[in-house]
């Protein structure tokens, strides 16, 4: 038998793509769940998806036996089956310098000095530790366009494994355990969309594999936590940025 492993799972994305992005990592460890998470303003999903795994990389110790789950194939396969021949060609691929290759050469050192398993799970799949660590990249893009730091929250260890996630309406609080929302009272509010935003939302929804619903809901939630200045400002860098 091969050596314990901590399981671990990282995820991150974008949204738009480029534009403001988050990450999350749920690290399983034996003293009790771990979870990261962070964000930046203006990056792409696989900037976001490396940056998952590098983040969960650097909480171990060199040596560290780590099956690492992600439902990047991007990622995976860089590490798995890419990474050599770019290595061998002084990090190049047949057309031209490997992208984001300060998060790969980042990555690969990581792994190198590590016991590192990867896998690939599907993505929006109902595995219990992908669907956390999505949440939490949401969460990282969230606290990205309002200015707050990367976060890391603790929790003990649980029978049932990973904690029940927050409501939308409780965000996850750094170095605090998570509480289950209560209830709220759902209240109904009409809104009319042009058939052009509609189909956008539509669209974006997909992507984000959740119901236009619940991505507008987001949308509307997001935009009243930044608030007008706010809202205009991140619109602003995003101009920059494109």
């Amino acid at each position: 038998m091969g050596p314990m492993r901590t399981i671990v799972y990282a995820d991150g994305g974008c949204d738009p793509n480029p534009g403001p992005g988050g990450w999350g990592a749920v690290i399983q460890a034996p003293s009790g769940t771990i979870e990261l998470y962070g964000g930046e303003r203006a990056t792409t999903n696989n900037r976001m998806e490396l940056t998952a795994a590098i983040r969960a990389l650097e909480h171990f110790p060199e040596g560290a036996a780590i099956e690492m789950r992600c439902d990047s194939q991007y990622v995976v396969k860089s590490v798995t089956e890419w990474m050599r021949g770019w290595k061998a060609r002084g990090w190049r691929t047949a057309t031209g310098p490997v992208k984001n290759i300060d998060l790969m050469q980042r990555l690969d050192a990581l792994a190198a000095s590590r016991d590192v398993r990867w896998t690939w799970v599907r993505g929006h799949a109902g595995e219990a530790g992908n669907e956390r660590a999505d949440r939490l990249a949401t969460l990282g893009r969230r606290e990205a366009l309002t200015g707050k730091a990367s976060g890391e929250t603790t929790l003990p260890p649980a029978d049932a494994g990973l904690a029940p996630a927050p409501a939308p309406t409780q965000p996850v609080q750094a170095a605090q355990p998570l509480q289950a929302a209560q209830p709220v009272p759902a209240k109904t509010v009409q809104v009319a969309l042009s058939a052009d935003l509609a189909n956008a939302l539509s669209r974006a929804a997909g992507r984000a594999g959740i119901t236009p619903q619940a991505y507008l809901e987001d949308a509307v939630r997001l935009a009243l936590e930044l608030k007008p200045p706010g809202v205009a400002r991140v619109r602003a860098e995003l101009q920059k940025a494109s």
